[in-house]
């Protein structure tokens, strides 16, 4: 069904609509009967603009109240939602909406100057403004009652799209249908075993498989509390803790709460639930929090195209250095090249099928095809290894990618565009370990004969083309990038040379 409509049946009944549902670190109340009153309003209007079951609705905007009310109006009106990163500039905005061709574009007042050129080169009519204090365009559209109900969707109908860069430089929509989206947040909520009293402190963004589809999606499902921040800030965050019972973070959130002398089990009391996901938590930070606040932070793996994949158990042993056992409906295996299952405590390839795993990505038919094994396995890219008693630990990733707090950051596409400037012969990206963001993006550059690399210009450079979690924080500039027998740049090489970069 219309996961809107799974959501909608969780709610407060009518008579109770003036039940608390959300709350901003600002005071902001709103109540279930605002959320069904706003989002019915905003998929009134979307309908209202031509947008058809099946279309796209592209929003790059801050996190905010009104985002939410968006993300269910699409739903509603049986739209495609396709959140973008607030931090995308325009030649990596021009590229998704002339890909996913989106029917409305809603975007942040401020950046109108750069993007009302690039709708009109492709022909988005419907482009709206919409700021974190509620105010724009797009809310002062809304002016049509609100719809009753929703649009009537399939299981396997497209509910979002999210993009996902790829090892060759180009992102990829990866397509979420109605079951991807019920079905894994139907599984989170039995096995992290949710209450009716649970109070969710929600700091993470809404652009991200995280934010919105765990945290949130969870929550709705729930009829539950939130408290809402626009973003994370430790001193906030803590205060809020003490009126929460479940937290969600990238290993970055809990670095930060743990950097703070005040931060220990006082604020944690009525905590019920503390996950980590989005990147590798290290085992410092793991025993670190358990000594400062007596909770055992629960690890999960996840990934855009397939949602949550294996949790550490709600009860039992949250085994630090794993991310747990696969959730129940979902099939993982670890194995060789020619896939066959590796034995307990063998390195192999992780590989899933289920029902939370994409169909393909949008318009990329070839890439489908090489994404998923004969039998119907999705090729994660990672690789890890199963222990004697069933625990998953990932210990690489085949496909290069970078988490940098949180974020991925796929290096072709960086290192394309430091091979375009001049004086530069070739470039390799690598992470390298640091003790905030988990990794840090870091480019070792190979320079012409005779041309000179001044480190801050180049970065200078590259913050006018890319979202700032994407900017290497280092630049390492030498004669020549280290190969093997065959000819191929050894990134293991230079992780090595430069691992103690960010030692804290």
């Amino acid at each position: 069904m219309n996961l809107y409509g799974l959501f909608e049946q969780r709610f407060p009944h009518a008579a109770d609509s003036s039940t608390l549902f959300l709350e901003t670190a600002a005071g902001r109340q709103v109540s279930f009967g605002e959320l069904i009153d706003t989002s019915g309003r905003y998929a009134a209007q979307l309908i209202a603009l031509g947008v058809a079951p099946g279309d796209r609705v592209a929003v790059q905007v801050d996190k905010c109240v009104e985002s939410v009310f968006l993300y269910l109006a699409c739903l509603r009106a049986g739209a495609v939602y396709l959140p973008l990163n607030s931090a995308y500039r325009e030649s990596e905005i021009d590229y998704f909406l002339g890909d996913a061709e989106p029917t409305v574009f809603v975007h942040a007042s401020r950046d109108a100057a750069w993007i009302d050129p690039i709708c009109r080169a492709r022909g988005i009519a419907h482009h709206f403004t919409l700021d974190t204090n509620g105010d724009g365009t797009w809310p002062a559209a809304c002016t049509l009652a609100p719809m009753q109900g929703y649009v009537a969707r399939g299981d396997d109908d497209l509910a979002c799209i999210l993009y996902t860069s790829g090892t060759t430089g180009r992102s990829k929509g990866a397509m979420l249908t109605h079951r991807n989206l019920s079905s894994n947040a139907l599984t989170l909520h039995k096995v992290w075993g949710f209450r009716a009293d649970d109070v969710l402190l929600h700091a993470l963004p809404l652009f991200h498989v995280h934010g919105l589809f765990v945290a949130l999606n969870t929550i709705l499902l729930n009829g539950g509390k939130m408290l809402f921040h626009e973003r994370f800030d430790a001193a906030p965050v803590m205060r809020d803790l003490q009126r929460a019972t479940v937290f969600m973070g990238v290993p970055t959130y809990y670095t930060r709460l743990l950097a703070e002398p005040s931060f220990g089990a006082a604020q944690c009391a009525g905590m019920r639930l503390f996950v980590s996901g989005s990147a590798p938590l290290l085992p410092e930070t793991f025993e670190a929090f358990r000594e400062r606040t007596g909770h055992t932070i629960l690890e999960r793996y996840g990934m855009t195209e397939t949602g949550m994949i294996t949790s550490n158990p709600l009860e039992g042993e949250r085994r630090g250095g794993t991310v747990g056992f696969p959730l129940p409906g979902v099939d993982v295996r670890v194995v060789d090249d020619q896939l066959n299952r590796v034995a307990p405590n063998q390195i192999g390839h992780i590989q899933l099928k289920g029902p939370n795993v994409l169909p393909g990505y949008w318009r990329l038919p070839e890439k489908n095809a090489e994404e998923f094994t004969a039998d119907g396995y999705f090729k994660t890219g990672d690789m890890g290894m199963f222990s004697e008693d069933g625990y998953l630990a990932i210990v690489g990733r085949s496909k290069d990618l970078v988490i940098s707090g949180g974020y991925n950051v796929y290096p072709k596409e960086i290192e394309l565009l430091l091979d375009s400037f001049e004086g530069v012969e070739e470039s390799a990206v690598i992470g390298l370990p640091h003790p905030d963001f988990g990794e840090a993006v870091a480019a070792v550059v190979a320079a012409k004969p005779g041309a000179r690399l001044e480190e801050s210009a180049v970065i200078a450079t590259l913050k006018g083309s890319l979202a700032n979690f994407k900017v290497p924080k280092r630049i390492f500039v030498v004669k020549e990038l280290p190969r093997n027998a065959m000819g191929k740049v050894q990134k293991n090489v230079l992780r090595d040379t430069y691992k103690s970069t960010f030692a804290a």
